[in-house]
């Protein structure tokens, strides 16, 4: 339920068995009450002057001048002041005149009244109220009750105030503190996006948008380690691009840069979801491919890829070796990359040596 759906006492759980128990600790007794109700008809006949002697003595403190700030305030507060008056003397402390005590303490916590300046006023009350006791009643018994029955009450009044004005301090500490762990949540959240973006930036090849060769070996022993738990082949495929200094040479780097950006968005569209495809180093590239026999990677890697590539780069050459370990026996991850690089440049080295036979006049 919503705060705005329970008055003060529901909030603060105080019910009649509460007041009693609050009476009790101050020590206010059917003789203290009657003391006071006997007290009230003097009090009415003095109320215009006493709130107009407490609040001449209340504005001419610099920092409650400055909270009650125009006449019409200052109106409105001698109203509220004459009607609490009243109630001190009715003799009548039921649950609706500690709600109105509670409210006193929100009301001063929000308008921002500091503590030291409510009891000070409390104080100057007080003393106006005795003194015109003093005054208009004869000294003696009579005299002595109202004057401590009026401690009581009052002493009994002050705990309710703070009551909300301490519990409203809580609120406020702990809608700051829920403020401070959202924002630490949220903050906790952009550090780890951005340490997730920048562990993908050391990780990723800012040219071909494929992983760096840094991680390749690690990737590929995690990878063996698998398949050799679930028997399934491990497949590599190791590529490089034919004449790639040509292309730098005759059509600039930027020309260069291109056709790899190129190659390597073409990779990553034939790739499975499974494969870890790296770029190894300069023109060379190099593919992990999970539960793949040497055959289905020559399918996606030369196949695949040439078709992918003749839309953008018909003229591009590739160089690939392929290799495959497993389900039977298991090389370890750099022998595995030192043999799809033989590979490559077992089919590299025929591929030069076909472009050099020329076919002979008949």
């Amino acid at each position: 339920m919503k705060k705005t759906d329970q008055t003060l006492l529901d909030q603060m759980r105080i019910t009649d068995l509460e007041i009693d128990y609050r009476k009790k600790l101050f020590m206010i007794t059917d003789q203290d009450v009657q003391a006071l109700k006997r007290a009230k008809p003097l009090v009415e006949a003095h109320l215009d002057t006493l709130v107009a002697s407490f609040y001449e003595m209340q504005t001419n403190i610099p920092e409650i001048a400055l909270l009650i700030g125009d006449a019409d305030t200052l109106a409105r507060l001698q109203n509220a002041q004459s009607r609490y008056i009243i109630d001190l003397f009715s003799g009548l402390y039921d649950l609706e005149y500690v709600n109105n005590r509670l409210r006193i303490g929100l009301v001063h916590k929000r308008i921002g009244v500091e503590p030291t300046l409510y009891l000070s006023a409390i104080y100057t009350l007080k003393g106006l109220l005795n003194d015109l006791v003093r005054q208009e009643t004869p000294k003696g018994e009579e005299y002595r009750s109202v004057i401590d029955a009026l401690e009581k009450l009052i002493l009994f009044d002050v705990t309710l105030v703070f009551d909300t004005y301490i519990r409203s301090l809580l609120s406020e500490i702990e809608i700051a503190k829920e403020k401070a762990e959202h924002y630490a949540l949220e903050l906790e959240e952009k550090v780890k996006q951005r340490t997730q973006q920048l562990e993908e930036m050391s990780r990723t090849d800012a040219l071909t948008g494929l992983l760096n060769v840094r991680h390749l070996n690690d990737t590929l022993t995690r990878c063996l380690r698998a398949a050799q738990r679930r028997s399934e082949p491990v497949s590599i495929v190791y590529i490089d691009i034919n004449d790639f200094k040509l292309i730098n040479d005759t059509e600039g780097h930027q020309r260069g840069d291109e056709v790899l950006r190129l190659l390597g968005a073409a990779v990553k569209r034939v790739a499975r979801k499974e494969d870890v495809c790296f770029r190894y180093g300069g023109d060379e590239l190099c593919i992990v491919l999970p539960n793949c026999q040497e055959h289905d990677a020559q399918e996606i890697y030369i196949t695949r890829l040439k078709a992918e590539l003749g839309q953008q780069l018909d003229n591009l050459s590739l160089s690939t070796g392929v290799v495959q370990t497993g389900p039977d026996d298991y090389v370890e991850a750099e022998a595995l990359i030192r043999e799809a690089d033989k590979r490559m440049y077992e089919v590299k080295k025929q591929s030069k040596l076909q472009a050099t036979i020329q076919p002979l006049d008949g």
